[in-house]
């Protein structure tokens, strides 16, 4: 039994122990008083665990996240500008022509045909496309080839002595917007269409046509 003048209180808001000893009288005249005491230690004590809580998980959030937000982005940056990098280099890889040597082939004159730059010079065609369907035309026509490898072209335009274009690019839209050619068996390879033969054996040389304005003027004799 606790002596009547002995009175104890204990609290511990952490644990969530409280403990209040002394006599009947005691009690109830600090109950309220400890109650008081016991609500401001809860609020305190919750506001300082939130504010730690709060500091714990801002740290703990710049740790586990920031820096390696922060990592990953430098890497995948660096990764994008490398493979921007690699696309720029392939799409300009991909503009590049291949670089076709000249493929020699029989273009002189003999008893049996007529050279190409005899050829050449009769149909006088006037830029690449026209030049690539010429040189199609002698030789399947005249070499008797049924396909033209893009390097026998090449050998064409040195034949007759005027400069190379990027073949690839000629022969494709030649292919495409002019109907001339057409592809062959195997990459590089060409043969002549229907179309071309037409153009080449009926509509060059172009004749050009005179104006008006050239035409000669006629006079006739004053009565």
């Amino acid at each position: 039994m606790l002596d009547r003048t002995e009175a104890k209180f204990k609290i511990d808001v952490k644990q969530g122990v409280v403990e209040l000893e002394g006599s009947e009288t005691f009690v109830d005249k600090h109950l309220d008083k400890f109650e008081e005491i016991f609500t401001s230690a809860i609020k305190q004590t919750m506001t300082q665990g939130i504010i730690h809580s709060i500091t714990d998980d801002n740290v703990l959030a710049l740790q586990q996240n920031s820096e390696p937000k922060s990592n990953v982005s430098k890497l995948e940056l660096a990764k994008a500008n490398n493979n921007s990098n690699s696309n720029s280099n392939n799409k300009h890889a991909t503009k590049q022509s291949p670089n076709l040597p000249p493929i020699p082939v029989d273009l002189k004159a003999n008893v049996k045909k007529v050279g190409l730059r005899e050829f050449y010079t009769e149909k006088n065609p006037s830029n690449h496309y026209e030049n690539t369907v010429v040189f199609v035309y002698y030789l399947t026509k005249i070499n008797k080839q049924t396909e033209v490898k893009y390097g026998e072209i090449l050998s064409c335009y040195e034949e007759v002595g005027e400069k190379k274009p990027s073949i690839t690019d000629i022969i494709k839209n030649t292919i495409r917007y002019k109907g001339w050619l057409e592809p062959g068996s195997s990459k590089f390879i060409t043969r002549l269409t229907i179309s071309g033969e037409n153009f080449v054996k009926f509509d060059l040389p172009q004749q050009k046509k005179i104006s008006s304005e050239q035409q000669p003027t006629i006079l006739l004799p004053s009565s």
